[in-house]
């Protein structure tokens, strides 16, 4: 009866919560901490308030204070987090908010982790979590932060597989750094020799989440405010010597439609499918002319390149105005190359009609002494004069660079221009592109960065969030598209050395990040260890991260006689099975080494060839007790020899003996040495002596 009730009550009535071990459920519990980190920025609060409850939950009913849920009330704790989620999510559904859902599922499978089975299960769900954790986190940081979890699950199953070992800390690293050491080599040559096959589909990782960056609109504070962050948006590595650094404009795209005080793209890009993964652009050394872009992700199409670049690796497409783009949104770690072509015209074709009306837009009314401003100088002077005439006014007259503009009231360009004579580049672009329209004259606003400090050793380029920046471009008669910048005129520091010492008597430079290393640019140890920082992780993204399909084509192409793809695969075939060798050879020589360590082993193994001599062969899982008797029914002269010694190693084994083990091994020596004899004696037919003298 009480048995058919316990089955009725199911496993979880049979398997209590703390079946597991508690070591082995600590290691695993740690790890699923571990892994959330790497997602804190953009998992919702809740859901990691929720995940954290159930895993406390887990570990309480472990120690018998709580207990585990039944059905009913896992099942009503898993549709109330599902509508929390689906709540959230707003019908959204991307990669991102597929990997949150995930999450949540990890959080609710603690609620049945009663069994060694759920033991595994939960064990390769927390693997891919971490594989997950990629998709979103790639710098050498949080792949370290990535490891650490995985180790941590290792050292879990070491505890639950083998609960005789030792179970602390120190033991399991030791344990586990000694499979790492084994394992590495193979790992290592899988990576650099394993094919790289490109994707046979891509799914984008846009997940609608605001990054850091420039967009395609521009009101006058926006890039004011981008000013204050310190993170990188690309590297860049050149093969010849780096251009100056007023001249590291970096192109990104142009707004030549205004909106109210709105700068946006008058011609909105098409729909395009989605394209595959590209990442690898970069291809080969690079000559004096290339350079090679590592651009963070974006979820947008636009490259930054400098003027008057041409694409080399074919990942990137121009698309006319000296502007390039991506095939689809950079959702991860972007790398392209691109050339710098002196002989580029800077383009001397006319204006169409259409494209004259386009960047002579402006709004029926507002702003109303700008356009008096612009009909005064139009009258006076030429395009060329009107442009310089600016330009002069910017230089002669009190206006300021900085990065606390004060707020403009509905006319804001004429406020600028006539009344607070200070504002950041954002405004003084889009006022000087007003004036030249209002003048008759065609002109654009142009978004992308200027600037970019030097890395560890000069090795590359780093572009940083607050060297976004915007200026004009101005349409001239025999000359094309002309830059023109009034930020240069306003405060020259900007343009020739930078943010930091074009605002360095304000103070603001990046006054709201306490914790970034580029704000103590005074300080030597901090910029070079963030520096030095900086090179691994541009190492890693480039030689790690960003090993793709043509980069690895372009190392083996260095090897000696050139490896294609078919000598690839042989040659992955060959260490995937020399490393099986090896292993099986080093594995192999542990168990002689353990066999001769093993003195009692050894006793063991030369009784069982002497039932093989005398046609009793062991046979697999068979007890010492089983071969005596099978020896004893085949010899019945060994009979008591047999079984006696059948006793000894059962008691050797399986019982704590008295005796020294020395003394223990004389014997069973001793037995073993009489027991030999008795079958030579029974195989040539003579009658055996009795030894039962020598075994008591």
């Amino acid at each position: 009866m009480k048995l058919t009730q316990a089955f009725s009550l199911g496993r979880e009535a049979v398997e209590p919560a703390n079946a597991l071990p508690s070591n082995a459920l600590l290691w695993l519990i740690g790890s699923f901490a571990i892994l959330l980190a790497p997602q804190w920025d953009r998992l919702p609060i809740w859901l990691v308030a929720a995940c954290g409850i159930l895993a406390v939950w887990r570990w309480l009913a472990q120690e018998g204070r709580v207990r585990l849920p039944g059905r009913w009330l896992r099942t009503g704790i898993m549709l109330v987090l599902i509508a929390v989620y689906v709540a959230t999510v707003q019908g959204r559904f991307t990669v991102d908010t597929a990997a949150s859902f995930f999450v949540l599922a990890v959080g609710l499978k603690w609620l049945e982790t009663r069994s060694t089975r759920d033991f595994y299960v939960l064990f390769f769900i927390l693997v891919y979590l971490a594989g997950v954790n990629f998709l979103f986190q790639q710098n050498i940081l949080w792949a370290l932060v990535n490891f650490m979890a995985v180790a941590l699950l290792l050292v879990g199953l070491q505890v639950l597989n083998a609960p005789d070992l030792p179970s602390d800390m120190p033991s399991g690293w030791r344990r586990l750094g000694g499979l790492l050491l084994k394992t590495l080599p193979v790992v290592v040559l899988l990576f650099v020799f394993f094919p790289r096959m490109a994707p046979l589909w891509s799914v984008p990782l846009v997940s609608g989440e605001a990054r850091s960056g420039i967009s395609d609109t521009m009101r006058p504070g926006d890039i004011s405010n981008l000013a204050q962050s310190s993170e990188r948006a690309f590297r860049a590595t050149f093969g010849g010597e780096m251009p100056a650094y007023r001249d590291r404009y970096w192109r990104g795209l142009v707004l030549d439609y205004l909106d109210g005080e709105t700068w946006r793209q008058g011609r909105e890009e098409g729909f395009r499918r989605p394209g595959r993964i590209a990442m690898d652009g970069g291809v080969g050394p690079l000559d004096g002319r290339e350079y090679d872009v590592l651009m963070e992700p974006t979820d947008q199409r636009w490259a930054f390149a400098l003027e008057g670049s041409s694409a080399v690796s074919d990942n990137v497409v121009e698309e006319g105005d000296d502007l390039f783009r991506f095939r689809r949104p950079a959702d991860s770690t972007m790398r392209y190359r691109l050339a710098l072509d002196e002989s580029r015209s800077p383009g001397n074709a006319e204006l169409s009609p259409a494209e004259r009306r386009r960047f002579l837009q402006l709004p029926a009314s507002g702003n109303p002494r700008a356009r008096e401003l612009a009909r005064e100088l139009d009258q006076r002077f030429s395009d060329e004069g009107v442009v310089d005439s600016l330009l002069s006014r910017f230089r002669e007259q009190e206006y300021f660079y900085t990065l606390r503009p004060p707020a403009m009231p509905e006319e804001g360009i004429d406020a600028l221009l006539f009344d607070q004579k200070r504002g950041f580049c954002a405004h003084y672009a889009g006022a000087t592109t007003f004036v030249l329209r209002a003048a008759g004259i065609p002109a654009r606003v142009v978004v992308g960065y200027q600037g970019g400090d030097s890395g560890a050793g000069d090795e590359y380029l780093i572009v940083r969030q607050y060297d976004a920046h915007a200026w004009v471009e101005v349409w001239l008669e025999g000359q094309g598209w002309v830059r023109i910048d009034p930020t240069a005129a306003i405060s020259p520091a900007r343009i020739e050395s930078g943010l930091r010492d074009a605002v360095a008597e304000e103070g603001s430079f990046l006054e709201d990040e306490v914790l970034s290393a580029q704000k103590y640019g005074d300080m030597a140890m901090v910029q070079w260890a963030s520096l030095q920082l900086d090179r691994i992780n541009y190492q890693w993204q480039r030689w790690v991260v960003g090993y793709q399909g043509q980069s690895q084509m372009d190392l083996m192409s260095r090897l000696p006689g050139g490896i294609g793809m078919r000598e690839l695969g042989y040659l992955t075939a060959g260490i995937v099975g020399a490393g099986l060798l090896i292993a099986g050879l080093f594995s192999a020589l542990q168990l002689r080494r353990g066999e001769r360590r093993d003195d009692f082993q050894k006793v063991l193994l030369s009784w069982h060839r002497a039932c093989e001599s005398a046609g009793v062969p062991v046979r697999q899982g068979e007890t010492p007790s089983t071969l005596a008797d099978r020896l004893a029914q085949a010899r019945p002269s060994v009979t008591e020899t047999a079984r006696r010694f059948a006793r000894m190693v059962n008691s050797h084994y399986y019982k704590a003996s008295s005796e020294s083990d020395g003394q223990e091994l004389r014997r069973m020596r001793r037995l073993l040495g009489t027991m030999k004899r008795q079958l030579r004696e029974a195989s040539k037919g003579r009658q055996p002596h009795s030894e039962s003298g020598t075994t008591s």
